[in-house]
């Protein structure tokens, strides 16, 4: 499988399917709605489902008060064999609108997730990666006979083994943690506070609210601005907001008409980000070729001048041909770094500076300013 670590290139077009509003919130089953999109026309897919929590009678805290657990009729199944048939139905759904290079998450708990990863797998997904969400709040084990339930787990999946291109925006979310590889537990606080949506009645609205902050890291994880988010259990519309200040596209489906109209006047209220904070973060493999000889060519650096290391231990001779020389040894910036160095391969651009009366400047700066001439920010 191919895949897209830094995100298809800011240059590369993408397809927008003109038929779909830019926000749309339908009320009607899941598996019915999505069969009236186009197939193949969806980015990505975030499904926070139905998890059969089973609950046998009322939840209470030690002093006896009534726990507000999920009983809705939404949650409740008359056996395994029946929740396995609508996951399959709803997966089956998802995967006909799916672009060949989109994925899927799909959140759950322990009462459905291993079911729904099998026949994830079953159908022909490929999963990428299970994350664990740890929930910095979690709800307390009333009854004190099992461990405090303090994460859920959502799989990452593509399309279809084959698939080629999913993206995976690394280098952005790696950026954004300090320079580290951003790990597979997500540590983040339950939906409280002003966010958590309440109705008339002053109580929480839907009893399971996901905060924005977990839809923002998948969302900016796994799609670009532009792309189209389908969320088939969109509840009060956590998916659809942060798809709009993230300048994605959003089509969701919910069966009730109270949590889509939340849903709707949620995401009207979202102001976008400005496009600059939302531009694609460009690699080096995605930046236009500039050679060095270029440099040469527009004067940025004349024929005959002085190449130094950072710490200046290491000189190269700069030549007309676009070439460095070492010693008696001609070549490549990036083969002379290596040997000046005693090493097998080495990055010329990064390694190498020009000596100027203000002091050392990286050629790598210099090759940025051409770029920027290209109409395409430096890497």
């Amino acid at each position: 499988m191919v895949v897209s670590r830094r995100g298809a290139s800011a240059r590369t077009p993408r397809l927008i399917s003109q038929s779909t509003p830019s926000h749309q919130v339908v009320v009607g089953d899941c598996v019915a709605e999505l069969a009236k999109l186009p197939s193949a026309s969806v980015d990505l897919v975030f499904a926070d489902p139905p998890y059969n929590l089973q609950l046998q009678g009322d939840l209470r805290r030690p002093d006896d008060s009534r726990v507000d657990a999920v009983d809705d009729d939404w949650d409740k199944f008359s056996s395994f064999s029946a929740y396995d048939d609508f996951t399959r139905a709803w997966l089956l759904s998802c995967r006909r609108v799916m672009k060949p290079n989109a994925t899927l998450w799909v959140i759950g708990s322990y009462h459905n997730i291993f079911r729904v990863g099998s026949i994830l797998q079953d159908l022909g997904f490929w999963i990428l990666n299970d994350v664990i969400w740890r929930k910095s709040n979690p709800m307390p084990n009333f009854r004190g006979r099992r461990f405090t339930n303090a994460h859920e787990t959502l799989i990452w999946a593509s399309r279809e083994p084959g698939g080629k291109g999913y993206t995976f925006n690394y280098e952005a979310l790696k950026a954004g943690n300090e320079d580290v590889q951003v790990r597979s537990d997500w540590t983040l606080p339950l939906c409280t506070g002003e966010e958590r949506l309440k109705g008339a009645d002053n109580k929480k609205l839907h009893p399971t609210q996901k905060p924005e902050a977990l839809l923002a890291r998948v969302i900016l994880s796994s799609s670009r601005p532009g792309d189209l988010v389908v969320d088939p259990f969109c509840g009060t519309g956590t998916t659809g907001a942060v798809a709009r200040r993230l300048g994605r596209r959003f089509f969701g489906t919910e069966r009730d008409s109270s949590y889509a109209d939340a849903a709707r006047q949620r995401i009207a209220a979202i102001e976008p980000l400005p496009e600059p904070s939302l531009a694609p973060f460009q690699t080096a493999r995605e930046a236009p070729r500039v050679p060095f000889a270029a440099l040469i060519e527009r004067g940025m650096i004349a024929p005959g001048a002085k190449l130094v290391d950072a710490k200046r231990r290491h000189r190269a001779l700069v030549r007309a041909d676009g070439a460095v020389s070492v010693g008696e040894s001609v070549g490549s910036i990036h083969r002379m770094g290596a040997l000046a160095q005693g090493l097998g391969a080495c990055n010329g651009w990064a390694f190498w500076h020009l000596e100027t009366p203000q002091g050392l400047v990286s050629i790598d700066a210099l090759r940025g300013e051409i770029r920027s001439t290209m109409g395409v920010a430096a890497e």
